[in-house]
């Protein structure tokens, strides 16, 4: 029978190796502790300094006392102010009275932002704007009504239309207010 002894040279090469291992263990088990202990310390060490949030302050509520009055912005007020024909000054009312009682003409049934002009020509010494809306070319002469907000045609130059509006302010007063349709050229398709 063949007996299953190690040799001697193996023997002790496993128990050193088996010494060393626990001897190394040891020495990590107690860097770990150490380095635990250390980080404990240095926890307590710190003292976070936090500085307490304010009281608010105390909301004190107003009373409001425009619920009887017309708002703003309201169609309600113009009508009331139009209706009482009292709260414009003469000047101002007279911008809107001479707008609404003249006849109105075909090119301010449209925005004018949906306008567009394409040129102008000189005719009998006068330069006339042409004006495309809706696939359709108008001709405007200064004088001329454009747009929505009552726009009065000023001056034509080569490039560019100028006119005047009249349209409300916030305080429901009517002002003039200048405008522009700028040249605008397109490919020839």
């Amino acid at each position: 029978m063949m007996s299953t002894r190690l040799p001697h040279g193996k023997l002790l090469r496993s128990c050193l190796f088996f010494t060393f291992a626990l001897l190394l263990g040891g020495c990590a088990s107690s860097e770990q502790e150490e380095l635990t202990s250390w980080m404990q310390s240095e926890r307590d060490a710190i003292k976070p300094s936090v500085e307490p949030i304010p009281e608010p302050s105390k909301f004190e509520p107003s009373i409001y006392g425009g619920e009887s009055l017309v708002e703003p912005f309201s169609s309600e007020k113009l009508a009331s102010i139009l209706r009482s024909g009292q709260a414009l000054p003469a000047g101002k009312s007279a911008l809107i009275e001479a707008e609404l009682n003249r006849r109105k003409q075909p090119l301010e049934a449209f925005p004018l932002d949906t306008m567009k002009m394409v040129g102008s020509m000189n005719r009998k010494g006068q330069l006339v704007a042409l004006v495309k809306v809706d696939q359709l070319l108008y001709k405007v002469e200064p004088g001329a009504y454009l747009g929505q907000n009552y726009g009065r045609v000023l001056k034509i130059s080569e490039n560019e239309l100028a006119l005047r509006e009249v349209v409300q302010d916030a305080a429901g007063e009517w002002i003039e207010r200048p405008a522009a349709l700028q040249l605008q050229e397109e490919a020839i398709k």
